[in-house]
């Protein structure tokens, strides 16, 4: 399945989002895919009037790219929860949780694409029908 997207560089990325947004088009979610061993792909999907539009962002994995939480404030959420499980920075995040939004993730640009979670000391697991 292929989703039609437009390309877009880091550099345009927050001109192009607060267009979007000043346009009445809104902030859905954003995707996180992992392309090869060394790239990834972040879509950023909105809506108007039940139609879809979507950008699409290559960048490395463990990259940096601009957050586009100052002009669309929930988008910090989706931005901590990438950084969280696939290791890419968002720089200029309005509210930055330094990669614990996902409670004792210890995720990192080489563990990514999947965030490895921590049982705390003392905690213990119950198995399965126990």
């Amino acid at each position: 399945m292929s989703i039609e997207a437009t390309n877009i560089t880091a550099d345009a990325l927050v001109a192009e989002a607060t267009r979007l947004k000043n346009e009445g088009w809104r902030l859905v979610t954003m995707s996180s895919v992992e392309i090869d061993a060394v790239n990834m792909e972040i879509l950023y999907h909105f809506d108007k009037d039940l139609k879809l539009t979507n950008l699409r962002l290559s960048l490395p994995k463990g990259g940096t790219i601009p957050s586009i939480s100052g002009a669309i404030f929930g988008a910090f959420l989706i931005e901590n929860e990438i950084r969280d499980q696939f290791g890419v920075t968002f720089d200029g995040l309005v509210i930055d949780y330094q990669g614990r939004l996902l409670n004792e993730c210890t995720a990192t640009s080489t563990s990514s694409p999947f965030c490895r979670l921590l049982i705390k000391e003392g905690m213990t697991v119950a198995k399965e029908g126990k």
